[in-house]
C-alpha cells in the first residue's frame, strides 16, 4: 500500500496509475449509467407518495449526484456532456422538480427531497416553488427536531448547506455524536458501521469539495485506518463498500490515492461499465443487473471523479 507521506500538499498530483485507473472507472461507469439509464424510469402514474422510493426515485437521485459531481469538478475530461444527459433525464422524470415539491409539501419532514434537489441545483436547475417551500421549512423548528442517525443529520446539514438555508448547524455536534467523530476503536467496525463511516466523510467535505472541514482528529484516524479497511473489503469482494472507501480517500486534506487499490477497482469492474456489488455472478437479466448494480456502478463513477479531481489539485 503507498499513500501519501505525512505533510505532503493535498494537491500533490496522484501516481500515473492512480489516475488512469480512476479515469477508466469512472469514465466507463458514466458510460453504463447513460446507456442504462432507460431502465431507472419512474412507472406511470407515480405520485408523490412513493410507496418503494428505493425502487427508482432513489437511483434517480444518486445518478443525479455523480452527474452533477462531475459537471463540478470537470472530471473525467470530455464527460461533461454524458453528465448533462443524465441530469436532464433524472429531472425530466422527476417532471422538472415538481414530484420533489409535491412530495415535500405533502411530506414535511422528509428531508429526501431537499437532498436530491441539492444534486439538481449543484449544476444548475431550480424550482422556485421548491425553493420558497424548503426556505420556508427552514424556520421552523420541527425541521431541525426530526429523529434522525446521527451521519443522516450530516446529510440534511450538508443539504442545507448547499441550498443556503443552514440556520446557525452546530456542525462540531453533529459530527462528535457518529461513530466515526469519537474515533473508537477501529478493529470493532462491521459492515453497516462502515458504510456510515463513508458518508460521514462525504457529508462534512461536501463529496470532496470542504477537505479542510475535516476534524483533523479524524484526518489522522483515517489516515491511519482506511488503508486496513480496504484491505478488509477487498479481500472478501465487497465492491460498492470497497469503492466507497475509495471516496473517503479523495475526501482527506491529503487524498489517499493507492495505484493497488485502484487498479483492484478496475479489475472488478465490467468491460461495459457496470460495478458489481460484490464478488457473486451477475446475470444476464437487464432489468435485474440495473437493480442490483446501479448503486455500486454510480458509486464507482463518483470515486473515480474524485480521485481524478484531487488528482488534479481541484
Amino acid at each position: 500500500m503507498t499513500a501519501f507521506p505525512a505533510g505532503s500538499p493535498a494537491n500533490a498530483p496522484a501516481p500515473a496509475p492512480v489516475r488512469e485507473s480512476a479515469r477508466l472507472v469512472a469514465t466507463r461507469a458514466l458510460g453504463w449509467l447513460r446507456g442504462h439509464c432507460e431502465l431507472g424510469t419512474l412507472p406511470p402514474g407515480t405520485t408523490a407518495e412513493l410507496a418503494h422510493p428505493d425502487s427508482i426515485y432513489k437511483p434517480l437521485g444518486e445518478t443525479a449526484l455523480a452527474a452533477s459531481l462531475v459537471l463540478r469538478d470537470g472530471t473525467p475530461p470530455g464527460e461533461a456532456r454524458t453528465a448533462r444527459e443524465l441530469l436532464d433525464f433524472a429531472w425530466w422524470e422527476l417532471r422538472g422538480g415538481d414530484m420533489l415539491y409535491e412530495r415535500q409539501l405533502r411530506y414535511m419532514m422528509m428531508t429526501d427531497p431537499l437532498e436530491l434537489y441539492t444534486h439538481f441545483v449543484r449544476a444548475g436547475y431550480r424550482h422556485e416553488r421548491l425553493d420558497a417551500l424548503l426556505e420556508h421549512l427552514a424556520g421552523l423548528v420541527t425541521v431541525y427536531a426530526v429523529e434522525q442517525v446521527p451521519n443522516r443529520r450530516l446529510a440534511i446539514a450538508n443539504a442545507s448547506r448547499l441550498m443556503g438555508i443552514d440556520r446557525g448547524i452546530d456542525w462540531e455536534r453533529l459530527v462528535g455524536a457518529t461513530w466515526l467523530g469519537n474515533t473508537p476503536e477501529p478493529w470493532v467496525i462491521d459492515w453497516m458501521t462502515a458504510y456510515s463511516v463513508t458518508h460521514t466523510v462525504f457529508h462534512i467535505t461536501d463529496w470532496g469539495a470542504r477537505p479542510g472541514d475535516l476534524p483533523p482528529h479524524i484526518e489522522d484516524h483515517l489516515q491511519l485506518w482506511l488503508p486496513v479497511w480496504l484491505d478488509v473489503w477487498r479481500e472478501v469482494e465487497e465492491w460498492d463498500l470497497f469503492a466507497e472507501l475509495l471516496i473517503v480517500g479523495a475526501c482527506l486534506r491529503e487524498p489517499y490515492l493507492d495505484p493497488d487499490a485502484w487498479d483492484a477497482l478496475a479489475s472488478a469492474q465490467h468491460g461495459d461499465g457496470l460495478l458489481p456489488r460484490d464478488g457473486k455472478e451477475v446475470g444476464e437479466d437487464p432489468a435485474q443487473r440495473f437493480r442490483d448494480h446501479h448503486h455500486p456502478t454510480v458509486v464507482a463513477a463518483v470515486a473515480g471523479t474524485l480521485a481524478l479531481s484531487r488528482a488534479a489539485g481541484r
